[in-house]
């Protein structure tokens, strides 16, 4: 499908005619448009419980509205882990633009494009630009270090699977009671198996919290680079994540992102 667009694009080397051929291009999947929102609120409800329980005290919160708010955090953090795990899994065996290489920032032709991409010799891209690439790397390694520790924390703070039992069986005076082993309790508890759970634990919290804070510096970044990329670039980048399609110059995308 081809339109004309009736402006004229001066923000880079490469002045575009008015009467420039668009072409609307199908990009984002709907696994990928449906991992982004999932993810989208799955973070969202994620920082919001998790903001409340690092302030529990503040907030004058019970033990056992701790344990709730902890519950309702691990319940949303399998729905964020599961749908991280399926993006994974296509970011390896999927098609198009849901494969790392034309979604990370570590393979062949990056270089050359991120030099254009600075040089203002490339401003059209089907999937990421270049900078965007980096941001997915670095968003998709938080998220995975906190999904990895989360489960950890889980396991050791109110005996979540997947770890949970594990850890419940290890601090266990009679081990064939686990059922007695509650979050804040210490009925059936050894208390050095205890300690060593927690000194084991807190490498994993320290990680969890500060994974959070860059998250919490990462994704506002993310919001403003999109909106200054569709300012600067007007690729409809942000409904492209709704519908899936991008209306691109057909003369100005890039060898690399062809698939």
């Amino acid at each position: 499908m081809k339109v004309h667009y009736p402006y004229l694009k001066s923000n880079t080397k490469v002045r575009l005619r008015m009467s420039e051929n668009f072409i609307k291009t199908y990009v984002w999947s709907k696994k990928i448009r449906a991992f982004h929102w999932l993810n989208v609120l799955t973070i969202l409800l994620l920082v919001i419980i998790g903001v409340v329980i690092l302030n529990a005290k503040l907030f004058g919160i019970s033990t056992e509205g701790k344990i709730l708010l902890k519950t309702l955090h691990v319940s949303t953090g399998y729905v964020f882990a599961i749908n991280l795990i399926i993006r994974i899994f296509f970011g390896f065996f999927g098609q198009g633009f849901e494969r790392w290489s034309q979604t990370l920032p570590f393979f062949k032709g990056y270089k050359s494009d991120l030099k254009a991409f600075r040089e203002g010799q490339s401003a059209n891209f089907k999937g990421h630009n270049p900078v965007g690439k980096l941001m997915v790397a670095a968003l998709l390694t938080c998220m995975t270090v906190q999904m990895v520790t989360g489960l950890v924390i889980a396991g050791t703070d109110i005996y979540y699977p997947p770890f949970g039992q594990h850890f419940a069986k290890s601090i266990a005076i009679d081990k064939t009671d686990l059922t007695s082993i509650k979050p804040y309790s210490k009925v059936n508890v050894d208390k050095d198996a205890y300690k060593e759970m927690r000194a084991f634990r807190k490498p994993f919290i320290t990680t969890h919290v500060y994974a959070f804070y860059l998250l919490i510096f990462l994704i506002p970044l993310h919001i403003l680079a999109v909106i200054v990329a569709e300012r600067k670039e007007k690729q409809s980048i942000v409904s492209s994540m709704i519908h899936g399609y991008k209306v691109l110059p057909s003369s100005d995308i890039t060898k690399s992102d062809k698939i």
